[in-house]
């Protein structure tokens, strides 16, 4: 068991690893929403080709 004083360093290192995977997690999300734009933009240029067709 951890002693008292070393309750706050324990702590912060955990705060600390927290942190770092939240970021890591935003970077993530945010190439999939691109990722997901990009997507959407190929279907809307093939709906263009269809309707143009038409």
């Amino acid at each position: 068991m951890p002693r008292k004083q070393d309750k706050p360093a324990l702590f912060l290192a955990g705060l600390m690893l927290a942190a770092t995977l939240s970021l890591g997690a935003c970077n993530t999300i945010a190439g999939a929403g691109q990722d997901i734009e990009s997507v959407g933009g190929e279907i809307e240029e093939g709906a263009e080709k269809v309707k143009r067709k038409m």
